[in-house]
């Protein structure tokens, strides 16, 4: 390897080097955006409480749970 090619190698590893230096220079500069203000939210939305009739859940006047028999914990529908 004579005078010009180590010259020119090191020209090139050097400006390799430079450009991945560069190409990660953003990323030290991030920051998260600023995000609105949270609103609490019920856990359960705009829907009514979960509650049972016997064994079965029901939201409401809707019977859900596909079939699954809900455990005695659940409050019954009409026993507050």
């Amino acid at each position: 390897m004579n005078a010009n090619n180590r010259i020119r190698f090191a020209a090139l590893a050097a400006g390799a080097a430079l450009l991945v230096s560069l190409s990660a220079a953003p990323a030290a500069f991030a920051r998260p955006e600023p995000q609105p203000p949270s609103i609490p939210v019920s856990v359960y939305g705009p829907y009514p409480a979960l509650e049972r009739i016997g064994t079965q859940f029901v939201r409401g006047d809707n019977l859900t749970g596909a079939g699954v028999s809900a455990p005695e914990w659940i409050p019954e529908q009409g026993a507050h």
